[in-house]
C-alpha cells in the first residue's frame, strides 16, 4: 500500500514550516542574513537543525524565502500608499515617506534588504524586488503625467532613478543614518533625513521646490 500523508501529519508540517520561517525571519531582523545562522533558527524554533533541511534544500533557500515574504511586505505598504486619496504628487509622496520611514524604523532589516552583500538567490529575489518598487512608482509618475501635476518625462527612468536615490539615502554607504558598515538596530528620530530625502525626489519629479 503507498503511503499517504494524513490531514493531521500536513497540518504538522505546514505548521513547523511557518515556525521555522517566523523564527528566520526575527533572526535575519536583528543581525542581516549574513550573520543568521540555521543552528540558531532551528533552536528558537525549537526543532533539530535537520528538520530545517526537510523544509528547505538549504540556507539560500531558506533565506530567499525570507527575503520574498519580507519585501512582499514592504511592497504592499508602498502599493497601499499609492492607491490614497490625492494626485499623484501626494500619493507619491506618501508612498516615499512610508519606504523611508519603515525603513529607519527596522534598519537592519532595511539594510538588509537593500545594500547587504548576499549570496546569489538572494540577490536574484533583490532585483525583483527593487524592478516591482519601480514598476509602482512608473505607473504613479505617469498618472501624474496624465493628471498634468507631474512634468512631462520618461516615467521609467524616473522610477529607476527614485529607486536609486531613496535606498542610497537610507541604507547606502554614504548615508547620514549609517554609522558604519552595518545599520545597528536602534529606534532614531530621522524626520528631519525622511523630510529631506523626499524633498530631494519631489523636487527631482516636479521641477519645483516643495
Amino acid at each position: 500500500m503507498a503511503y499517504r500523508e494524513t490531514e493531521k501529519m500536513r497540518k504538522r508540517k505546514a505548521e513547523a514550516r511557518q515556525r521555522i520561517l517566523t523564527c528566520a525571519y526575527q533572526c535575519v531582523a536583528q543581525s542581516g542574513f549574513r550573520s543568521a545562522r540555521v543552528t540558531t533558527i532551528a533552536a528558537l524554533a525549537g526543532l533539530a537543525t535537520g528538520t530545517i533541511y526537510r523544509h528547505f534544500e538549504s540556507k539560500e533557500d531558506l533565506f530567499a524565502e525570507i527575503f520574498r515574504l519580507a519585501t512582499q511586505r514592504e511592497v504592499d505598504k508602498v502599493a497601499e500608499a499609492l492607491a490614497t486619496e490625492g494626485d499623484a504628487t501626494v500619493r507619491l509622496e506618501a508612498a516615499l515617506r512610508q519606504f523611508a520611514e519603515r525603513a529607519l524604523r527596522g534598519p537592519v532589516m532595511a539594510w538588509s534588504l537593500i545594500a547587504e552583500p548576499a549570496d546569489p538567490k538572494v540577490e536574484e529575489e533583490r532585483l525583483a524586488y527593487r524592478k516591482a518598487y519601480a514598476r509602482l512608482f512608473e505607473t504613479a509618475i505617469s498618472e501624474g503625467m496624465e493628471e498634468s501635476c507631474i512634468p512631462q518625462q520618461d516615467a521609467r527612468q524616473s522610477s529607476t532613478c527614485l529607486v536609486g536615490a531613496i535606498a542610497e539615502s537610507l541604507v547606502g554607504p554614504l548615508s547620514p543614518a549609517q554609522a558604519g558598515s552595518q545599520p545597528e538596530a536602534k529606534h532614531h528620530n530621522n524626520d528631519p533625513l525622511v523630510d529631506s530625502i523626499i524633498r530631494f525626489c519631489m523636487q527631482g519629479l516636479t521641477g519645483t521646490r516643495r
